[in-house]
Parts: structure tokens; C-alpha cells; sequence
């Protein structure tokens, strides 16, 4: 009878062993789980880390954007050819371009257009003639105002003296930085019997940028016209 409850007893006990391991695990098991869950704890944190780093990185990069771009221009090769009408002056002008009088005064037919439609351009020409000094002082003075009126737009206005002595002509260039109507004046006389102003325009919105390669090209037009100007 003793032996059966010691039997009995025994496997309670062994019954309740097997209970308790079930719900509480042994050393080695638990050194097991403490290191999956630190495992588990270091990844969840490097995740987190790297998640938080990219946010940092997004909002303290600066961006920067991309230039404006414009499209590229097609110059044509350089030639000339002599304008000599019924006006007291001739000159060479590019055989790509265009001169026609000024239809907007009829009076003047020594009014004229140098017109560059590949650039949507035109070099407007004001021909008077000398009567007085005070004339050609009162015209001078008119071409540097014309020049000048653009001071509110112009990052610098550069004025240049000319001259030749073997054809008396002699005058100021102006270069007008900036977005400006007109980018290109200039004014040349004999100083006794002629005078002629020219201003660039472009029928467009000004931008400096966009239009100065065509500037450059027109300007060595403008160049080579002054040179070769004479008084007839």
C-alpha cells in the first residue's frame, strides 16, 4: 500500500516537472531566447538608425537646380555685301541680312532698317545731316540720352570712342549690359556734314543670357559696318 503511494507520488511529481519545464525553461534555453531577443532588439535599432539617418540626410541636402537651358544657335558663315542707295553714305552689311527704309517716316528716306529676321533683330539707322556745332552737339547729346535711358535696367553701360582720320569718321559705341530693349548703340559723323545713329532691338523679350551669343555675332556686323562707312 506504502509502495503505491510512493509510486503515485513519484509520478506527480514527474508529472509536475514536465508541467514546469513547459512554462518555465531551463538555463540553457533562456541564455537561447536572451540572445535571439538582444538579436532581434540590435536589428529593430539598426533599422531604425539607417531609417533616421536617410530622413536626416533629405532634409539637410540643399538642392540645387539645373541651369536654364536654351536652345542652340545656328549662326551662318559671315559675308558682305555694299549698300549704296541715294543716301549721302554707303557701307557693307552681312548678305544675311536685310536693309529696307523705315516705313514708319516716309520723309526721311535716309531712315533705314538693317533687318536680321533669323535672329528676330533689326539695326535701326537714323541718317541727318550737319547744319551747326551746336547741331551736332544737340545730336550727340540726343544719342547719349537715347543710350543712357536704359541706366534702369542696365548692369553697365560701356561707351567707347572711335575714329579714323583717312575716312572722317569718328563716334562713341555703346554696349548696354543687361536686359535691356536695346543692347548695341552707337552714333558716327565727319563732324561737318553728316551724322548716322544706329540702335539694336530685338522684337522679344529681353534676356541677356538667351541673346548674347547673337549680341557678339551682330556686334562684329556692326563693327565691320563703321569701318567701311563713307561719306558721299
Amino acid at each position: 500500500m506504502n509502495n503505491q503511494k510512493h509510486i503515485i507520488l513519484i509520478k506527480k511529481n514527474f508529472f509536475l516537472l514536465h508541467l514546469l519545464r513547459a512554462f518555465v525553461p531551463s538555463v540553457r534555453e533562456e541564455k537561447f531566447f536572451s540572445q535571439r531577443r538582444k538579436d532581434a532588439k540590435r536589428s529593430i535599432d539598426a533599422k531604425y538608425a539607417i531609417f533616421f539617418a536617410l530622413i536626416f540626410a533629405s532634409c539637410s541636402t540643399n538642392y540645387v537646380p539645373k541651369p536654364a537651358g536654351y536652345p542652340r544657335i545656328i549662326f551662318p558663315a559671315r559675308g558682305y555685301q555694299t549698300y549704296n542707295a541715294k543716301c549721302p553714305f554707303s557701307f557693307r552689311y552681312p548678305i544675311y541680312a536685310k536693309v529696307v527704309a523705315d516705313s514708319s517716316d516716309a520723309n526721311q528716306p535716309c531712315f533705314l532698317d538693317m533687318k536680321f529676321s533669323q535672329f528676330n533683330a533689326t539695326v535701326h539707322l537714323t541718317y541727318k545731316p550737319v547744319s551747326s556745332f551746336k547741331n551736332l552737339y544737340a545730336m550727340s547729346e540726343d544719342a547719349r540720352t537715347f543710350a543712357y535711358k536704359h541706366t534702369v535696367k542696365a548692369e553697365d553701360i560701356i561707351d567707347s570712342f572711335f575714329t579714323n582720320h583717312q575716312t572722317h569718321v569718328s563716334g562713341i559705341f555703346y554696349d548696354i549690359e543687361g536686359n535691356t530693349a536695346s543692347s548695341l548703340q552707337f552714333y558716327a559723323t565727319d563732324s561737318v556734314n553728316n551724322y548716322i545713329r544706329g540702335a539694336l532691338y530685338f522684337n522679344s523679350h529681353p534676356n541677356k543670357d538667351s541673346l548674347a551669343p547673337v549680341i557678339r555675332f551682330i556686334h562684329a556686323d556692326i563693327d565691320t559696318m563703321i569701318r567701311s562707312l563713307r561719306w558721299h
